[in-house]
């Protein structure tokens, strides 16, 4: 099964991006390319919903940490959605996402960036309370 992308419209800050299929050697690239104009400055945030992805290698673990330091050059986050059992035993062997950026739902993750952003208003960015 190829790799299926859908990006949605942003939001405050915000971009969500649905990933399907497998994502692989043959077919990180295209990942890499359709993010690319995301991880600008405007993105506080990118959600990767991994829930239809059936499959990951190494290549598409390095697409992750690519858009993970391109955000954190300009202090966002790459925060993972309802990853599927297979793909997060992944997660788990390489370390490759912080589990405070893993969430079980779209819900979980908006509260998570909710709490974050309270932090900066009241001018404490650090993330060690939430």
């Amino acid at each position: 099964m190829e790799l299926q992308i859908h990006i949605d419209p942003p939001s405050n800050g915000s971009q969500r991006v649905a990933l399907g299929g497998r994502l692989d050697t043959h077919s990180y690239a295209e990942l890499d390319r359709q993010l690319e104009p995301l991880l600008g400055a405007d993105t506080q945030s990118l959600l990767l919903d991994l829930s239809q992805l059936e499959y990951i290698s190494s290549a598409g673990i390095r697409s992750i940490f690519r858009a993970r330091k391109a955000l954190a050059g300009h202090s966002g986050k790459v925060l993972v959605l309802n990853p599927q059992p297979q793909i997060q035993k992944v997660f788990d062997v390489v370390k490759a996402v912080p589990l405070n950026e893993i969430f079980s739902s779209a819900a979980e993750a908006d509260a998570y960036l909710d709490a974050m952003q309270r932090k900066v208003l009241r001018g404490d960015d650090e993330d060690d309370e939430l």
